[in-house]
């Protein structure tokens, strides 16, 4: 299912929605304050200097991309017969920059590159706010996202000194060395990184030698979302009892 986000670019609202992790901005919003509406969108896409900058956009960013079509498309623009509509060029060219959508935020939708050289070709001024507004939105989502990393981050250090709570209670001999007590704890911490991350620390300490830190100062939000559930996982299972082998033949279920 599609993210939709709102742009509000001169009290003009534009939807923006992610696919595969890649944004599209609504082309149909961004014309609500021009006078020829939605229908521009088909007068610049019949633009034979569109048409190329699309061409090349899609050369560079689509290995699918239907180019003998683009070549009989070429002939045909310039002329003054000669119209093209969004779904017009998907269809016939495989293109992947442009999407049309229906339903709710329904319209025609363009990748940012695409979307910015729509926006400069209606108005300077106002492409100038697009791009201005977008990557404001992008400063606040990452803002978001480093605050959530942050927390997640914390909430999984809390789960890990329970964790070392009941390695220290249920696998350490009150008999032993620290040196000993801290191959325990490295041991179990690497049972954690096998099952989420499929490698010890040490095997990616030799696959990264250049990055500082550990395994886990590299992982994604996500990750240290499991990461935190599967150490309160096997803190249970230590104190259950069970073998290293079963907690990490269940861990990875």
């Amino acid at each position: 299912m599609a993210k939709s986000r709102i742009l509000n670019v001169n009290e003009v609202a534009i939807a923006v929605i992610q696919l595969n992790e890649t944004d599209y901005i609504s082309l149909t919003d961004m014309t609500a304050s021009f006078k020829e509406g939605s229908g521009l969108i088909g007068k610049w896409i019949s633009n034979k200097n569109t048409l190329e900058y699309l061409g090349i956009w899609e050369k560079i960013n689509n290995q699918n991309f239907n180019y003998p079509e683009f070549g009989v498309i070429g002939q045909e623009a310039g002329t003054n017969r000669f119209m093209m509509s969004a779904g017009q060029w998907i269809d016939r060219t495989k293109a992947i920059g442009m999407l049309v959508k229906a339903g709710r935020y329904g319209g025609t939708y363009a990748h940012k590159d695409i979307a910015f050289h729509f926006a400069m070709w209606l108005s300077p001024e106002f492409q100038i706010y697009l791009v201005n507004e977008f990557q404001r939105l992008k400063d606040d989502e990452n803002n978001r996202l480093k605050l959530e990393w942050n927390l997640q981050r914390t909430l999984t250090k809390i789960n890990y000194q329970i964790h070392t709570d009941a390695i220290k209670e249920k696998l350490i001999p009150q008999e032993i060395t620290k040196q000993q007590a801290n191959f325990v704890y490295a041991n179990e911490a690497d049972l954690l990184n096998v099952a989420l991350f499929g490698i010890t620390a040490k095997e990616w300490r030799d696959n990264n030698p250049d990055k500082e830190g550990n395994i886990r100062d590299y992982t994604r939000l996500e990750q240290l979302v499991v990461l935190s559930n599967i150490e309160s996982i096997n803190a249970l299972l230590i104190r259950q009892g069970l073998t290293q082998n079963e907690r990490l033949f269940l861990l990875n279920k």
